[in-house]
């Protein structure tokens, strides 16, 4: 248990001092052998379970070989400790979090709407006129910090590089196909459901670390009352927690390629604004610290 801690210091910490790869990143090279995989096997033209099962089959070619060859590279005692801090600093996006969303705090405060409404438009799918530029902020960065950050932790924690790698590769298939638009509606339907059951618990692991960091009483009453309204079964407590935990007003109505979507309220409590996006990081990294406390205690349980 001390040994996977120490990985998870170690990649967090050069995650914050490297950041992501600017060339050559691992899960881009993964997402071009996705999209050349999707192309040759969603056929616009077949029945829908045939395509449900092409997106089943196309998981297995992209999903299966690359975990096995981690649970050999995690048989390798001589390279195992140094490939599992590189690997697991490549899966998590801690510092991405940060380097996507300052910027966008940095242009609100400057009174640059345009500037901060195109940030905003590369992180979020709603259309950027129409955007409430902090809230959409707030909101990538909560449920991305369980997606990228805490979901990654966990199944790094609970089956070394075999499962962060599979968390971290499934999590981008559905990022790439779990939507329901013509294209992926059967195609994706796999992904969604796989992505939906690795981040069942991690989801609500941060949830209750939001809840625990923040403004508690809120956080667990939007939790218990709210997320089962969200139409995500795990952004729902994540979101719902984390702006209670702010004290914040989340959700609402939403355009997304030109047609509104109403969704529901999350949180309870101000309207965000530019200076709530640094505390949503804040509470991200708290979340981190909180986590390597928990993995310290569990070592020291195990000794």
């Amino acid at each position: 248990m001390f040994e996977v801690l120490l990985i998870c210091i170690l990649a967090l910490c050069l995650d914050w001092l490297f950041g992501e790869p600017r060339r050559f990143h691992p899960l881009v090279g993964f997402g071009n052998l996705a999209v050349f995989i999707e192309t040759k096997l969603n056929n616009s033209t077949s029945t829908p379970i045939k395509r449900f099962f092409m997106g089943l089959l196309a998981n297995l070619l992209l999903l299966l070989p690359i975990t096995i060859f981690s649970y050999w590279v995690e048989q390798l005692h001589s390279i195992q400790f140094t490939a599992s801090v590189l690997i697991v600093m490549l899966c998590i996006g801690h510092k991405s979090l940060h380097e996507h969303t300052v910027p966008i705090a940095e242009a609100l405060s400057n009174d640059a709407q345009e500037t901060a409404r195109q940030l905003t438009s590369q992180i979020v799918s709603r259309d950027p006129e129409t955007l409430n530029i902090p809230k959409a902020t707030i909101e990538s960065i909560l449920e991305n910090g369980s997606d990228s950050v805490f979901a990654a932790l966990f199944w790094f924690l609970i089956a070394g590089l075999p499962g962060i790698i599979f968390y971290r590769l499934a999590n981008t298939l559905d990022a790439m196909w779990g939507y329901k638009t013509s294209r992926f509606l059967y195609f994706g339907r796999f992904s969604a459901r796989l992505d939906d059951v690795l981040n069942y618990i991690p989801a609500r692991l941060t949830a209750l670390s939001y809840s625990v960091l923040g403004n508690s009483k809120t956080a667990f009453t939007c939790w218990f009352n709210q997320a089962k309204h969200w139409e995500s079964p795990n952004a729902g407590p994540v979101m719902a927690a984390g702006a209670g935990a702010l004290q914040l007003e989340l959700g609402g109505p939403a355009q997304y390629h030109g047609k509104w979507h109403q969704r529901p309220i999350l949180g309870l409590g101000n309207e965000p604004a530019a200076e709530d996006i640094s505390r949503s990081l804040r509470l991200i990294r708290h979340s981190c610290l909180l986590w390597l406390t928990v993995f310290f205690l569990l070592g020291v349980l195990n000794a």
